[in-house]
């Protein structure tokens, strides 16, 4: 026994245990599998810590379907009652955050703020348009699972269910006044104070009363891991580590030796891979990227007049626009950021194509080769043999018509033997 309690008494007298507490949360992103596990893992140490609440401020365009059911899942088990906060003013919580919202116990929003728009477009794990037959069942779907959330929670079943059929956007007023939430609040303390002593129904059915009078309250922040996941998740951040990735290796492929773009590339590649398993990722789009990388490279290779170079910007062009599978824009790459990138990586792969090109068709220097071409001097009379001059040696010369020493001779071809054939010039 002394065992078992021990740790809960020290807990309770380090400041800022959180033991019996009232935790808060910030989510200030899309929803996706980073905050997924934020919200989980907060849950967790709630429970753990025998908090009275633990309020998740909402900041969210929406994101993705899978995501959202886990956090809901974790809510509806949680031991700790949950009160989501549409926070600060200016804030909402649309599309996934307004189920995820009415799964929680309480639902308040600050002034300012709007919920809404949870048409299942913006939620599902494809984002992609469907035929009428599949977008009326995943309508269907939505509509009935955040009926089945408010009317179990005692919220306006009819204005949840319009959010999903009808996209609608509710003022923190209009939901207060309809039912849809519990009320407002401008702070975490006047929250806390509207909700302090209120008896709540659980989701299983069960009366909780809350006592949160003196209880401190503490944030818990993103650990760095999360933090850093959150980062790279951003769509323009993955997009940008995929451009440099690709352009990176294409540099090592082109001169090898040079190590720097090969490992820099490298590993924006898998950075932008490990962002890829967060974001819905359209490998079509992605196919398109490089295929696009492929012809810029058989430019040089292929004579094409051009051709393949615009096909590759093209590609790349609708790749890029293709490779975020999502109708919500902050799960996307804007114009702003692709454009630029794609123009950039088209003159740049020009450049470069242009400059092989010329290397390719620039004539030999050095060798036997560097010496067709060049200009010389007959040192001896060629009838049909003899002695010239060129690029500063004495070569044995042949001609088919007879040459005397002195005159100016063009090297035509350099025989196997070593022996230049000439022509006077």
């Amino acid at each position: 026994m002394k065992k078992f309690f021990l740790p809960a008494i020290l807990a309770a007298c380090l400041p800022g245990s959180g033991l019996a507490s009232v935790l808060r949360i910030t989510i200030d992103a899309p929803i996706n599998a980073v905050t997924a596990e934020y919200v989980q893992r907060a849950l967790d140490r709630a429970d753990a810590e025998h908090a009275e609440l633990l309020i998740i401020a909402l900041n969210t365009p929406g994101g993705l379907d899978t995501s959202m059911r886990r956090i809901i899942e974790k809510i509806l088990s949680a031991r700790t009652p949950s009160a989501a906060w549409v926070s600060p003013s200016g804030a909402r919580s649309a599309s996934a955050g307004l189920f995820i919202a009415l799964a929680c116990d309480l639902f308040f929003m600050a002034p300012g703020t709007n919920t809404g728009a949870a048409h299942p477009v913006g939620i599902s794990i494809t984002g992609a348009s469907t035929d009428k037959t599949m977008a009326d069942k995943v309508t269907e779907d939505a509509a009935a699972y955040i009926k089945s959330l408010a009317e179990r929670r005692g919220r306006s079943v009819t204005m949840a269910e319009a959010a999903v059929r009808k996209s609608l956007s509710y003022t923190a007023r209009e939901a207060q006044e309809g039912g849809l939430t519990d009320g407002m609040a401008g702070s975490a303390d006047e929250l806390i104070r509207s909700v302090n002593g209120k008896t709540i129904t659980r989701f299983d059915g069960r009366k909780e009363t809350l006592d949160l009078e003196g209880r401190p309250l503490v944030d818990i922040r993103l650990s760095a891991r999360q933090k850093f996941l959150l980062t790279i998740a951003d769509p323009n951040l993955a997009y940008l580590l995929l451009m440099l990735g690709l352009l990176g290796l294409y540099f090592e492929l082109a001169h090898p030796g040079v190590i720097f773009p090969g490992v820099a590339g490298g590993i924006s590649l898998i950075l932008a891979f490990f962002a890829f398993q967060i974001l819905p990722i359209n490998y079509a789009g992605l196919a398109l990227i490089l295929l696009a990388v492929l012809l810029f490279i058989l430019e040089i290779k292929v004579t094409s007049h051009g051709l393949l170079a615009i096909g590759g910007a093209v590609a790349m062009l609708i790749g890029s626009i293709m490779l975020i599978r999502s109708d919500i824009p902050e799960l996307k790459p804007g114009l702003n950021i692709i454009l630029p990138v794609v123009l950039g990586f088209s003159l740049i792969f020009a450049f470069l194509v242009t400059m092989a090109a010329r290397a390719l068709r620039r004539k030999a220097r050095t060798g036997a080769e560097g010496l067709a071409g060049e200009l010389g001097t007959a040192r001896t009379d060629l009838d049909p043999e003899g002695r010239v001059f060129v690029h500063g040696e004495l070569w044995r010369a042949v001609a088919d018509a007879s040459i005397p020493k002195g005159s100016k001779v063009r090297v035509v071809e350099v025989e196997p033997n070593l022996t230049l054939k000439v022509v006077k010039a």
